[in-house]
């Protein structure tokens, strides 16, 4: 690292701490990862307000200091060398509960739920559901943020985000705000515009959701998680590796590739779900690496089919 960026960074901590925003020195990455892998920040902050992400984003931009923003990490791999810059945490963590009926529009059946970015979905799924709000009961069990969710498009049994989401505020790093309606969103399978970019930072978003009997969402998020302890591995992971292709199931390829059970260092294809690489306690990243082109490698050379990651890489490597 040249001393220009070394200077940056001290300088860039030096503002955080200036303007009351909690900052912390080569913050072990692996602390903050769902696959509890990856090497030190130079920076991390956890910004528990817009404010303080204004700041931490503003701050960056200011002494040129690269940075990435990131939820929950359940769908990343940090590198084992960590990341050179500025960890921005978004723990924005407001909701309004219950959700608002649209009484607008006269209609009492449909409601709004404004949240921020840095609420865990899985646990929001679950209190609106008993609450009697459906829309979210698909969401049960996935890990990570609301923001998060929003960026990857996330989804389950036939649901996604995209299903849901009204409209989202964000922030850039200029300290410019805005919102967008869905439909601005360019939400694909397992992605959006957003994905990949951090010109744009979800601050809070509207979710519609619709009454439903709590009875009847509670058994419904019995059956997903039963079907999801049915179908998915315990353990430290990022859920699925790669995206399904047209027509086909990135597990069932890399199962009939005969890549189930496969381990390079403490990283194992999972044998209960082949689509996920789990850490069975002591992997590096070079070694959920390995797996990652080992499986493209079998899967295209077996069927022919170039199998796009879900997740996402982060730092070095």
């Amino acid at each position: 690292m040249s001393s220009e960026i070394v200077n940056n960074i001290s300088a860039l901590e030096a503002f955080l701490r200036d303007e009351g925003i909690c900052v912390t020195r080569d913050e072990p990455l692996a602390h903050h990862s769902s696959f509890r892998i990856g090497g030190p920040a130079d920076l991390f902050v956890s910004a528990i307000s817009a404010d303080d992400l204004a700041g931490a984003l503003q701050g960056a931009r200011e002494y040129s200091v690269p940075f990435i923003v990131v939820g929950g990490c359940t769908n990343l791999l940090w590198g084992d060398r960590g990341y050179r810059g500025l960890v921005i945490h978004n723990g924005c963590t407001g909701q309004q509960m219950p959700a608002t009926p649209r009484s607008d529009q006269g209609d009492q059946s449909t409601g709004i739920l404004a949240v921020e970015a840095g609420v865990n979905l899985s646990a929001l799924a679950r209190q609106v559901s008993y609450l009697g709000w459906g829309g979210l009961a698909w969401a049960l069990g996935i890990p990570g943020t609301v923001g998060g969710a929003i960026v990857n498009n996330a989804g389950a049994f036939g649901s996604s985000m995209a299903d849901s989401v009204i409209s989202v505020n964000w922030i850039d790093p200029e300290g410019k705000r805005g919102a967008w309606q869905s439909e601005a969103l360019g939400f694909g399978y397992r992605t959006s515009r957003l994905k990949g970019s951090h010109e744009k930072v979800i601050i809070s978003a509207r979710l519609a959701l619709r009454r439903e009997d709590p009875t009847h969402l509670k058994m419904q998020m019995q059956e997903f998680a039963g079907r999801r302890r049915e179908t998915q591995p315990q353990g430290a992971s990022a859920g699925s590796v790669f995206k399904n292709p047209p027509e086909a199931f990135a597990g069932r390829l890399i199962e009939e590739a005969g890549l189930k059970g496969r381990r390079v260092g403490g990283a194992c294809i999972s044998e209960k779900h082949a689509n996920f690489i789990v850490n069975e306690g002591n992997a590096m990243a070079s070694d959920v690496c390995a797996l990652i082109d080992l499986i493209r490698e079998e899967v295209l050379g077996h069927f022919g089919i170039a199998l796009e990651l879900e997740i996402e890489l982060a730092g070095e490597f």
